[in-house]
């Protein structure tokens, strides 16, 4: 890779048209993070820490929650670095590195929303034989074919990135090294690598998303034909806050990788919306919707008390 450029680092021109703002910018996306770290690793340790939340639905969370805590890592602690007057530079190996563990977290995030939602429609739709067909076999199964998706997804891209020559300019008009702002910097013909970025995640968006709504889709029919209005709300109950999560994720992903003409400050928005806001958003959507992890919260709380 390091033979086929004479570029040694990129420089990171952040957020477009954000000139000036950078110091209200840096409290705004500390607290962001900040607030993610702390409502995620809170949800983490109430699944751990309750026997009663060991169940593959809390399993799953427990890991979207690891999730949300790597995936805004990836970039949100080089942008506060920048933004709080540093550097903006990042090296050749960085930005690649950056660009591949985005592509794997988002992919392996996407897979397991779709894991989550197969898992709901198990519990509604088969509820006799939940504990039968959710094994932990079939449970570290999913996971693993979720990992080994992102990995072979963010592989691929990373590749068809960096086995082009880039020789300069070597300004990134974005906040992080992501394939719309990295590709038009290439020396050599990029068409083959654009081409590949948007099919691969546009079409790998577009299937994920098609999974998560076959899933709900007989979750609905089954929720329609339960009788009582306690039963419909207490299963649709269960699957609002997974929904909306999800809702928050897929939408960014497909505006950002199917539009045909690349926006810098439309992009820029999306993804912060993606990979920073959404974490955040995740963590409130899940305590404060879900009875039993806030249940295992306050005992969380009253112990440290």
């Amino acid at each position: 890779m390091g033979n086929q450029t004479l570029l040694d680092e990129f420089v990171l021109l952040g957020i477009p048209h954000t000139q000036g703002l950078e110091t209200l910018l840096f409290v705004v996306f500390l607290f962001i993070y900040f607030f993610t770290l702390l409502g995620n690793s809170l949800i983490f340790t109430a699944i751990v820490s309750s026997s009663t939340l060991h169940t593959p639905m809390y399993f799953f969370l427990g890991l979207l929650s690891i999730f949300d805590m790597l995936f805004p890592s990836v970039t949100c602690p080089k942008m506060l670095f920048y933004l709080s007057g540093q550097s903006p530079a990042i090296s050749y190996k960085g930005c690649a590195a950056q660009l591949f563990f985005y592509h794997f977290l988002g992919c392996t995030e996407g897979c397991l929303y779709s894991v989550m939602a197969y898992d709901r429609y198990v519990a509604i739709c088969h509820p006799l034989r939940y504990m039968l067909i959710m094994k932990p076999g079939v449970c570290l199964s999913l996971v693993t074919v979720s990992w080994l998706v992102g990995g072979l997804q963010s592989s691929i891209l990373t590749s068809f990135t960096f086995q082009l020559t880039y020789c300069g300019p070597s300004l990134v008009h974005h906040y992080f090294c992501d394939l719309p702002a990295v590709l038009p910097l290439a020396c050599s013909d990029s068409r083959l690598a654009q081409k590949v970025g948007s099919i691969n995640v546009g079409f790998l968006a577009l299937m994920l998303l098609f999974s998560v709504c076959v899933s709900y889709a007989h979750i609905g029919i089954a929720i329609l034909r339960i009788r009582s209005a306690e039963g419909r709300q207490k299963a649709f109950s269960t699957c609002s806050a997974h929904l909306t999560a999800i809702l928050c994720a897929y939408g960014p992903v497909i505006i950002i990788y199917l539009q045909r003409t690349p926006n810098p400050l439309l992009g820029a928005v999306v993804q912060i919306l993606n990979n920073i806001v959404s974490p955040m958003l995740n963590s409130l959507i899940y305590s404060l919707r879900n009875k039993e992890v806030k249940r295992s919260l306050r005992r969380v709380f009253h112990s440290l008390a």
